[in-house]
């Protein structure tokens, strides 16, 4: 067998134990996690990153390998400028192969050549088409420049293309978790209404969502305030 063939079959064989490692996660923080350890071991990369975005927020640091990268990560964020936030808005893969000589972003390149970092690769994580589904970007970086090839580049995007898949379902089964605790939440205060004011299920609910809407705060708040209080919020 080539020697191409023997690193195709490896990084298949890689790429299947960490499938499983990432549908085995149980949260949104264990699979950036797994995600960034692995880069480490596929890619040609000395840190790795993972900045993911909320919604109705900016992009927040949610993994590293190291307390450069958030250094890194940090001087785009505050200034919204950088390789990291024209991935994440264009989903569109940024490499710069030396930080000391890019001119794309001099100010940022110049704090980040400085604190040791002279290679950038910079993947978004999307699912599906268009703007709404870039879920964040994978960022791998090292010391020594020009550390990032063809091949790099394509293993970088094959991770990414896990990543994106992984992340995206453990945010929806951490949502569903949520919804179930919010309804279980709400059926608890709606029995202790019923029972106090000896009222049925339709006028618990009631009372529960005026509380809510006249005190802008969330239903699952006004359940969990009053099972934890036996008073409503005022």
């Amino acid at each position: 067998m080539a020697d191409f063939e023997v690193a195709a079959a490896t990084s298949a064989d890689a790429f299947a134990r960490l499938a499983v490692e990432l549908h085995d996660a149980p949260g949104v923080e264990e699979t950036v996690d797994a995600v960034v350890q692995f880069a480490l071991q596929a890619l040609n990369c000395t840190f790795a990153g993972i900045a993911l975005y909320v919604r109705g927020s900016q992009p927040e640091v949610a993994a590293v390998t190291d307390p450069v990268v958030g250094d890194v990560f940090g001087l785009q964020i505050s200034s919204e400028t950088g390789p990291l936030i024209t991935s994440l808005r264009e989903r569109s893969t940024v490499l710069i192969r030396d930080t000391s000589e890019d001119t794309r972003w001099p100010e940022w390149a110049a704090k980040v050549a400085g604190l040791g970092v002279r290679s950038v690769l910079d993947v978004p994580l999307a699912t599906g088409g268009g703007s709404r589904a870039t879920v964040g970007v994978l960022g791998l970086y090292s010391p020594e420049p020009n550390a990032f090839g063809e091949d790099d580049e394509a293993i970088a995007h094959i991770l990414a293309r896990h990543a994106s898949v992984a992340v995206a379902s453990a945010r929806h089964e951490e949502t569903m978790a949520q919804a179930v605790d919010a309804r279980k939440l709400v059926g608890q205060a709606m029995g202790i209404l019923m029972e106090r004011f000896d009222v049925d299920g339709d006028r618990a609910f009631a009372i529960l969502k005026r509380y809510s809407q006249d005190t802008n705060t969330k239903l699952r708040d006004v359940a969990q305030q009053l099972i934890d209080t036996r008073k409503l919020p005022h």
